[in-house]
């Protein structure tokens, strides 16, 4: 059976034609890696994904989750899921050796964590904070934690989690009310309670690992006197586990991701919550935001995967539901009715899914290549740049690959049709499941905050202008191929639209009016993540026009039929002419709208500011 979850062959493409990333192996420190062991590992992921993971992801949707005696029970398939996980080392991919990693690249873990994540996202969620709180742990923690919980936590012995939101403080986290109290042996006693923590309790493993923030008494009011706590489920005393007053007081009942733990956390009730100070006290915030942003890419992962699947199982069915005549024969009553795929309405949706569902990937693969560029630069200005990236980058591979893979899975539905509104087919699941994803670790609005309020400014516009450069490259790089004459002419003028916007709001912050930004940050969001995903489907098309076109030679494929044969007979020029259609329609679709896009954010625009709150309400 053919993967309905990930498109294996686009992966590749994106890691050896478009990223190359067997070069990475020519740098010290993935001097062990090769392009064999990759396609290892991808191979491996894939089969785990499908022969396992994939079957057990209608548990989690159907059985859910429950607490029972004030403990969460998980599906029991989820356990085996969970072992066959640890045992693999998937956790440890991308991991230094030193810690006991693996030392693959990121952008390899990206590729295999889209698999488990397509197959069943619920269970997924138990995995990935896990590894970030101990990224934390490894970052900042002393070495008698490191010594503790590293391992553990590494090993998948120990899971983790991340405590930011409260009842009254959701995107607001200055205004959380969990105190920390010093003890005289220089730990702190934890007393709050925290909500819609994703996994904060499970029966998966032994103990959860929470990295908590919290306020210690007499510390600056807002974010700048926040500070984050190791506080784990159980604590080591005296060399045995005890009880750390940390209950679980609710599941949240969930439009979709029933089979992930959603929990409300109360700490300390009984006075007996143990934490321990990670890094420095008031440096909560910017510790915290390492594992938030690693957060933010899993979550784009999310959408990105969800959408893939969905978008593999709508072509499925759209090559084997056969509905209506050919339009072409739609007088003649007694044509014969083809597969809904002929049909020129459900062909739209389909390349309109399939480019989004491939830029998406192309742009969070990306992410992740830039964090290995990073990590293995020569020099100090090289990893900075490639860092500046990643920094750049985080709000839109979060905001708008999780806006669009929402579309691309209503649209899944959509060519199912009624059948896509009932449980009978997966993709109603998909949609479900993948709404959170522009709503928790921080909503969409705002990651365009982020991006408008924080990453533009950044040494008064570093990162973006080196956005421009590279993109200025691009452009160079393809203006000589005149068969992406149209694609780029597109590219090059919504390239100059965000530029445009880019410097109204940078007049209107001089200016003093923050809230025409503020107003707009997320249509720019929206601007800037076509420009980016352009980016990428053009430099794919690129990549793609040179392959085919050694192919046409090689076949004789010398005029206008036999490359359209050719497209059909051999599967390698079908792929490549797939992706420069992916992004013609891409161009044309989308980048064309920029123009009116812009022009409704420069416009001036404030009638949702203008507006009464009364003027809101009905008689």
């Amino acid at each position: 059976m053919a993967n309905l979850l990930v498109d294996e062959r686009d992966v590749k493409f994106v890691l050896y034609e478009q990223l190359n990333i067997e070069k990475l192996a020519e740098r010290d420190r993935f001097s062990e890696c090769s392009r064999d062991m990759f396609d290892m590992v991808l191979d491996t992921a894939q089969k785990l994904a499908e022969n396992e993971l994939w079957p057990a992801n209608s548990d989690g949707d159907t059985q859910g989750v429950s607490l029972i005696e004030g403990n969460v029970k998980v599906p029991e398939s989820f356990h085996r899921l969970y072992r066959l996980y640890c045992e693999g080392g998937w956790a440890l991919l991308a991991m230094d050796p030193q810690y006991g990693g693996q030392g693959f690249p990121v952008v390899l873990h990206c590729a295999a964590t889209e698999q488990f994540v397509a197959a069943n996202i619920a269970f997924t969620t138990y995995l990935t904070l896990t590894l970030g709180a101990a990224r934390l742990v490894e970052a900042y923690g002393t070495e008698d934690q490191q010594h503790t919980y590293l391992d553990k936590m590494l090993s998948g012995e120990w899971a983790g989690t991340m405590c930011l939101t409260e009842p009254q403080a959701g995107s607001d986290v200055g205004a959380l009310r969990t105190r920390a109290d010093r003890n005289p042996d220089g730990t702190y006693s934890i007393v709050g309670n925290k909500i819609f923590i994703t996994s904060g309790d499970h029966d998966l493993t032994e103990n959860i690992v929470h990295m908590v923030l919290a306020r210690v008494a007499g510390a600056p009011p807002g974010t700048k006197g926040i500070s984050i706590f190791i506080v784990p489920k159980r604590r080591p005393e005296n060399g045995a586990m005890v009880d750390n007053d940390v209950i679980t007081a609710a599941v949240e009942k969930k439009l979709g991701l029933h089979g992930s733990a959603t929990c409300a956390l109360n700490f300390g009730e009984k006075g007996h919550c143990i934490g321990y100070l990670l890094g420095q006290e008031n440096q909560g915030m910017q510790i915290m935001f390492q594992m938030m942003n690693e957060a933010r890419i899993s979550v784009g992962l999310q959408g990105l995967a969800v959408s893939s699947a969905a978008y593999m199982h709508a072509l499925r069915y759209a090559e084997e539901r056969v509905q209506g005549p050919h339009i072409s024969t739609m007088r003649d009553p007694a044509a014969p009715k083809v597969p809904i795929i002929e049909h020129p309405d459900v062909r739209r949706m389909l390349l309109w899914m399939k480019s989004v569902t491939e830029g998406i990937r192309s742009l969070l693969y990306y992410c992740a290549y830039c964090v290995d560029r990073s990590r293995s630069a020569l020099t100090t200005e090289e990893a900075a740049l490639w860092l500046g990236f990643v920094d750049l980058l985080i709000p839109v591979c979060k905001a708008w690959s999780t806006d669009m893979g929402f579309k691309v899975t209503e649209l899944a539905v959509q060519i199912h049709g009624g059948y896509g509104y009932c449980r009978e087919y997966p993709v109603e699941q998909f949609l479900r499941d993948i709404k959170i994803t522009s709503i928790y670790e921080g909503t969409n609005g705002i990651q365009a905050l982020d991006l408008v309020g924080r990453k533009l400014t950044v040494n008064q516009g570093a990162l973006f202008r080196a956005f421009v450069d590279e993109t200025e490259k691009l452009l160079i790089a393809v203006k000589p191929n005149v068969h992406l004459s149209r694609i780029t002419a597109l590219f090059s003028e919504a390239r100059a639209h965000l530029i445009e916007v880019t410097g109204y709001f940078a007049q209107k912050g001089l200016s003093g009016d923050i809230m025409t930004p503020v107003l707009n940050a997320t249509p720019y969001l929206e601007l800037f993540g076509d420009v980016a995903v352009g980016a990428m489907l053009l430099w794919q098309a690129s990549v793609a026009s040179k392959k085919i076109g050694d192919l046409y030679v090689a076949a004789g494929a010398d005029n206008t039929e036999k490359k359209a044969r050719l497209h059909v007979i051999n599967r390698e020029a079908g792929f490549y002419w797939g992706k420069i259609a992916s992004a013609h329609f891409f161009a044309n679709a989308v980048l064309s709208l920029s123009g009116g896009k812009a022009r409704a954010i420069v416009s001036g625009e404030r009638s949702a500011l203008d507006i009464p709150k009364e003027s809101f309400v009905r008689w």
